[in-house]
């Protein structure tokens, strides 16, 4: 094979890449031109969008200052008429005066040429009285009103002044978030911002309203993640100011945000602010669950496979036949139960983070028709497939019964200890792993149940017992302030169970 053949393989290959970076170039040229293209006529658009926007505010304008100057001129009209009508009033009174002077006066000179003595002093008397009673002299001689409108002239000089400084309204500048203002605590984040001080934005047209916006997220420093998670967001808030509740800190870390918006449009977000919300956030861990506890979200509930007489405490509400048919509760449970799950009577699920340091919180909320719940913590290690919660030295625990009776007590080691208290409708759970603290709270009605104080040397999870009815738990929360109160109370404190 000649060279001259092997080469035209090549230039082939190389004319076949030439021609596809030149097809890909022209592609790209004409995207290129179709956007120009588009961007020209978006641009046409836009500008007749904004002038007629500009008429429409320029007749607005015009409608109001008309609107103004009737205003104005009826004042002047009603200011005339009123004085004019009082003059008037002056006019006709005087000029009644004047002709009742006119006649006193005539008969005043007729008199005098009276020659008889006694006429004329009966005339000269009631000349006397005539002139006491005369308007002329009752009549004020100045004009009621002046003639002068100036309360009425108008100046225009701020308002002109105003109107040459119109200009078109300017996007609002990202305002800026007060670090030092953001507080984090029970489980509400709260923080402060500036609006910008931008000269050109603060004559333009004052903010109206910030929308702000928050996203977890476990990196510390924000930065866009793959797969990024949505933006919460509060919008038109008129303060600089904003307090968001309700939240559950199942992350390390919030990003917060803010913009301001005025009429024409949102500006742009302010530079992100991270806040830590560190919190003790936990599952049920559904691996451990009995066969009998079905683990649904932050819910766990009693639900017996198939049989009742699972639990000797319900086998009297069985038929006989139906216990006849019921095979032995400890094979079934063996059956279907893995080597971690719980078994036989005791109904349990722990939970799927493990504790060994720092002080963490979480709260627990029987559900509707429960009999017997088990809350609290243990070593997962100490723990056997059918150990019962309370009954060995690695678990502690607060047990309610509905069953036939109320009752509350506080368990710990095969030790009971009755509590004189009403079952709580949601419990609080603290556990300051490294003072040995570990209290329970009636958060309804903010009272210390009952605390333990030991010396946890292995990681600790929480722990639930359910028979009949069920439980949900809150956790992502942070140890609310109010429980500085508790602990400090228990730090001298040696429970009689330890």
């Amino acid at each position: 094979m000649t060279l001259k053949a092997l080469g035209k393989p090549l230039f082939c290959e190389a004319l076949r890449r030439i021609i596809s970076t030149l097809a890909n170039k022209n592609e790209e040229l004409q995207n290129f031109l179709g956007t120009v293209d588009r961007t020209i006529i978006g641009l046409q658009d836009e500008s007749c969008k904004v002038t007629s926007e500009l008429e429409l505010e320029m007749e607005k304008l015009s409608s109001a200052l008309e609107e103004k100057g009737v205003e104005l001129r009826e004042a002047i009209v009603e200011e005339t008429q009123r004085k004019k009508l009082e003059l008037q009033k002056q006019l006709s009174d005087g000029k009644f005066a004047l002709l009742s002077c006119e006649e006193l006066l005539e008969f005043a000179n007729q008199t005098l040429s009276i020659s008889n003595e006694e006429e004329f002093l009966k005339a000269a008397k009631e000349i006397k009285e005539r002139v006491t009673m005369a308007p002329a002299f009752r009549l004020t001689t100045r004009p009621a009103v002046s003639e002068s409108m100036a309360k009425y002239s108008v100046d225009f000089s701020m308002e002109r002044s105003a109107l040459q400084r119109l200009h078109f309204l300017l996007v609002p500048k990202a305002p800026e978030i007060d670090i030092s203002s953001c507080i984090v605590c029970d489980n509400i984040i709260s923080f402060t911002w500036q609006p910008s001080n931008d000269a050109a934005c603060a004559t333009s047209r004052p903010t109206e309203c910030y929308d702000v916006e928050y996203q977890k997220t476990d990196v510390n420093g924000w930065q866009k993640p793959a797969g990024e998670t949505p933006w919460e967001k509060i919008c038109d808030i008129t303060d600089t100011k904003v307090t968001i509740s309700g939240l559950k800190f199942d992350t390390c870390f919030t990003v917060v945000r803010v913009r301001a918006k005025n009429k024409m449009a949102a500006g742009e977000f302010s530079e992100p602010v991270t806040i830590e919300t560190r919190a003790y956030n936990f599952s049920f861990d559904a691996t451990t669950a009995h066969v009998d506890l079905k683990v649904q979200g932050d819910t766990v509930t009693w639900e017996p496979q198939g049989v009742k007489s699972h639990d000797p405490r319900l086998k009297g509400k069985e038929n006989k036949s139906s216990r006849s048919a019921t095979p032995s509760p400890n094979k079934t449970a063996a059956i279907r139960a893995g080597r971690d799950r719980f078994s036989g009577e005791s109904y349990t699920v722990l939970g799927d983070q493990d504790m060994i340091g720092g002080c963490h919180y979480w709260e627990v909320r029987p559900l509707a028709d429960w009999k017997s719940l088990t809350v609290g913590v243990a070593y997962r290690a100490s723990l056997g497939r059918f150990d019962q919660l309370g009954k060995s030295s690695g678990s502690w625990c607060l047990h309610a019964s509905q069953w036939l009776q109320s009752s509350l007590a506080a368990k710990h080691n095969n030790r009971s200890k009755a509590l004189d208290f009403l079952i709580p409708q949601r419990i609080g759970i603290c556990c300051d792993y490294d003072n040995g603290d570990l209290l329970f709270i009636d958060i309804d009605r903010l009272r210390l149940l009952h605390s333990f104080k030991a010396k946890f040397n292995q990681p600790l999870v929480p722990a639930f017992t359910v028979w009949y009815g069920g439980v949900s738990i809150a956790t992502g929360l942070q140890v609310p302030s109010f429980m500085e109160n508790f602990l400090s109370r228990t730090q001298s404190l040696t429970n009689l169970l330890q």
